[in-house]
């Protein structure tokens, strides 16, 4: 089956989440992508639990469909064969602090010089240039520097850390899509680029809506915006049965259709935040607790008021929609049957995730390596 980018090469030097997220899209999407892991233990994410035989179960899921080499670029030898190597890509996606690059002859600026029409994805927490520029940092960092970790909990209590590394996805989203728009580029002009993506800003996109609030009013009220907690009909409450419903009723005829549901007088007050919205939603609170999470979702069927079941995540593959959606898909590995997710933009590669260094030799006879030359890296521990 032809994917979009057959044809694309991509060299992966990144582990852990962001750009093997980025990877992971580029390979779904086509794209040849050859990781490259070093001696000492390679991507530190397949030695982390919960492990499916010996490698973790995110790692299976990020890394489907790519090719592992093996080389120790702190060794001249590897990196000069890193360097014949890149000669055959078009993309290299990395995420090393600024300057560490430098100091292995491999900086963005001699790459460019040497291979024009390479396409270099950077993924780092704070970006190329500025004062922040080579400060350590993780996902919770980069929300709280951003001002996206301050817009999220409620309004009386601390920034809550959300479910998942927003910043570290959002990071490989944006490299995604810089790569495929530097391509195009490439294609009108012969000329490659430099794609700076900060995972610290990437967030920032997601919180479009309030960042309106704060152009008008100089500020937006963690927990009291309407789309953060600040109004009872966009809020989630506690059922019967001790699970949770989700109610998004902003429109008014979909308030209007939850209210006539329940007996409750639909006044359009409950539209905005103010002093009266600790009483509508403890009025709410009591209505929720009368029912069930399955009657309520099933009193939105008749509805159509947007209320939706909080599902938990061990319910999630069970999902009657999500299964005729085939979000979810199962791939046999060398480690076992795996369970992952179908990115939304295309089938899963049909490759499972590699075992480290599994294509060393493939890849650097692919380079034009010689069967001396490989067999001359491994010995002397550059390759693996």
């Amino acid at each position: 089956m032809a994917r979009p980018l057959d044809g694309v090469r991509v060299l992966d030097l990144t582990r852990l989440l962001p750009g093997p997220f980025a990877t992971l899209v580029l390979a779904d999407l086509g794209a040849v992508v050859d990781k490259v892991e070093d001696p000492h233990g390679g991507d530190y994410l397949r030695h982390m639990p919960p492990q499916l035989g010996d490698q973790n179960h995110a790692f299976l899921a990020l890394n489907r469909g790519k090719r592992s080499i093996v080389l120790d670029l702190k060794r001249p030898e590897a990196r000069d064969s890193l360097l014949r190597m890149i000669a055959k890509y078009d993309v290299v996606i990395e995420q090393f602090r600024p300057g560490v690059l430098d100091r292995l002859g491999l900086s963005h600026a001699s790459l460019r010089e040497r291979f024009p029409r390479l396409v270099i994805a950077a993924i780092t927490g704070y970006g190329q240039t500025g004062p922040l520029a080579h400060r350590a940092g993780h996902d919770l960092n980069y929300l709280a520097r951003s001002g996206i970790l301050g817009l999220t909990g409620p309004a009386d209590g601390a920034p809550q850390p959300p479910g998942f590394q927003l910043a570290d996805v959002a990071g490989g989203m944006w490299a995604v899509i810089g790569v495929l728009a530097a391509l195009r580029a490439r294609d009108e002009r012969g000329e490659g680029a430099v794609v700076d993506i900060a995972m610290s800003e990437a967030t920032l996109p997601f919180a479009m809506a309030q960042f309106g609030a704060i152009a008008a009013n100089g500020d937006a009220l963690r927990g009291g915006e309407p789309l953060t907690g600040g109004i009872a009909p966009y809020a989630t409450y506690r059922t019967r049965d001790g699970r949770y419903i989700s109610l998004g009723a902003l429109e008014p005829k979909f308030w209007r259709s939850f209210c006539e549901g329940v007996g409750l007088a639909s006044d359009m007050s409950a539209m905005m935040p103010g002093a009266h919205q600790p009483a509508l939603k403890a009025k709410l609170a009591e209505i929720f607790a009368t029912r069930t999470r399955d009657e309520w979702e099933a009193f939105n069927t008749e509805r159509d008021c947007c209320l939706e079941p909080v599902l938990e995540p061990r319910e999630l593959r069970g999902d009657p929609h999500l299964r005729a959606r085939n979000v979810f898909v199962t791939q046999q590995t060398p480690w076992g049957e795996s369970t992952q997710l179908r990115m939304p933009v295309a089938e899963p590669a049909e490759s499972p995730a590699p075992a480290m260094g599994q294509h060393t030799r493939d890849i650097l006879a692919e380079a034009g390596l010689g069967a001396a030359e490989i067999d001359a890296l491994i010995a002397n521990g550059a390759a693996r």
